[in-house]
């Protein structure tokens, strides 16, 4: 590998010359916006990207990386044959060329050489396979929302991730929001005291994202789509509309329900508040809905309580109305609510708060796209790097076990260990589909 903190300073005609394994149909030219004409960044400058996986967060995370001069995304990978050239279209329109590569299987797009970065939008039982091969292939990593699966993928991943030195950003894109930054500010400097308890109100019930709802009956896949590798890693299920694209994310196999769709983000912001980033619970119970029929199994209606160091107690909670959309934390001296767009506390005159020179001042991001991309340069860690993301999660698996055992979960947060129950620790982790591993 070449030398990664100049990143992209490779021989650029080898790079123009090179063809993509397992590309389909595109050739690769060299245009004038490839060579740094027409107010464009020179190719030594440039960080070059592979996108995998563009249905829905993916595409939009691609769209993000086209609008910022310095990323050169040149490759993308889909199982959808619609949702490739879709993308691909795309990417060509905005660089006006037909230089994008298209791939069906990721493993194409990694081999390759002239690929500085990967921007991930897969399903949640596709986040760690993909994730630890494109740190293996020496690429820097953009990947989403909850980070992975299960817990056990979660260390895997970070630990791959340190292996290999690999920068990571995952779309926790709060952290990059003013808002959210000047409520854990006011958290972090203690203006409302010593914090007892937060509460984090997550969305309930099925959102039919897919327009697929009670489309269950079992069918031939459509032609456009590679629906055996889409299951990849997850125990196999017969092909239905319902399962698939957007939706996946209510069937267990696949997602973790509203729980986890939005634990990176709400608990995230939480953890950045109680200065608890590389930390977490120590014990956690709750209770969840579950439906009694049909394909979609993740709970619609949940409540989790977890006890964190310090005397704090974390109430993660959807559909219940005591419970307030957004993270709040509550103190001796009054509590700081914020959401996206939103925020509020008691008392008001916080939120004319200054701090001064010699308080806590947490990172002003850029933007949250634009931040990975200078810490691929710089090398520095992300505003939302891997550890961090796999620490927003683990209270969402623990509290999964939790609701599926009906029962306490006492965890060591250090060791990464469930202690004295050998059942409840049997679900950290799933098993994967033959040929697939960590």
């Amino acid at each position: 590998m070449a030398d990664r903190n100049s990143l992209g300073r490779r021989d650029f005609l080898k790079r123009a010359a090179s063809t993509a394994v397992g590309a389909i149909g595109f050739p690769y030219i060299v245009s004038s916006s490839a060579l740094g004409k027409d107010d464009n960044v020179p190719p030594s400058e440039r960080i070059t990207m592979g996108c995998i996986g563009v249905g829905w967060q993916g595409g939009s995370n691609m769209n993000s990386f086209l609008r910022e001069k310095d990323c050169q995304i040149i490759a993308i990978c889909d199982v959808d044959k619609n949702h490739l050239q879709d993308a691909v279209n795309r990417v060509n329109g905005q660089y006006k060329n037909k230089d994008c590569a298209a791939y069906a299987d990721y493993r194409g797009l990694l081999a390759r050489d002239d690929i500085d970065s990967v921007s991930l939008g897969l399903p949640d039982h596709w986040h760690a396979v993909p994730a630890i091969e494109a740190a293996k292939s020496g690429k820097d990593i953009f990947g989403e929302k909850p980070l992975s699966h299960d817990l056990r993928q979660g260390r895997a991943m970070c630990d791959a991730v340190k292996r290999y030195s690999r920068i990571w950003q995952t779309g926790s894109w709060q952290r990059s929001e003013t808002n959210f930054r000047f409520a854990c500010e006011l958290v972090r400097n203690s203006r409302i005291g010593k914090v007892h308890t937060v509460e984090v109100g997550l969305p309930s019930g099925h959102s039919d994202f897919g327009n697929t709802k009670g489309q269950e009956g079992i069918s031939a896949p459509p032609k456009e789509l590679d629906y055996d590798f889409w299951i990849g890693p997850a125990l196999y299920g017969p092909y239905c509309p319902a399962r698939v694209h957007k939706n996946w994310r209510w069937v267990l196999d696949h997602g973790g329900g509203q729980l986890m769709d939005w634990i990176g983000h709400h608990v995230d912001i939480a953890h950045w508040g109680m200065d608890m980033d590389y930390g977490g619970p120590y014990e956690i119970e709750g209770s969840g809905e579950y439906p009694k029929e049909g394909l979609w199994n993740s709970p619609t209606r949940y409540r989790l309580t977890a006890k964190y160091p310090n005397e704090i107690t974390m109430i993660i909670a959807g559909g219940h109305e005591d419970i307030r959309g957004g993270t709040k934390w509550i103190g001796e001296d009054g509590w700081v609510w914020v959401d996206r767009g939103n925020i509020d506390a008691q008392n008001k005159k916080l939120l004319e708060e200054k701090f001064g020179p010699d308080e806590i001042h947490l990172f002003n991001s850029p933007g949250h796209w634009r931040n990975f991309l200078d810490c691929v340069k710089s090398r520095e860690t992300t505003l939302t790097p891997c550890e961090v993301a796999h620490r927003s999660a683990t209270p969402g698996h623990l509290g999964q076990i939790a609701m599926l055992l009906g029962r306490k979960i006492r965890f060591n947060p250090q060791t990464e260990e469930i202690l004295d129950d050998l059942t409840a620790t049997s679900l950290l982790g799933k098993s994967m589909r033959s040929p697939w591993h960590l």
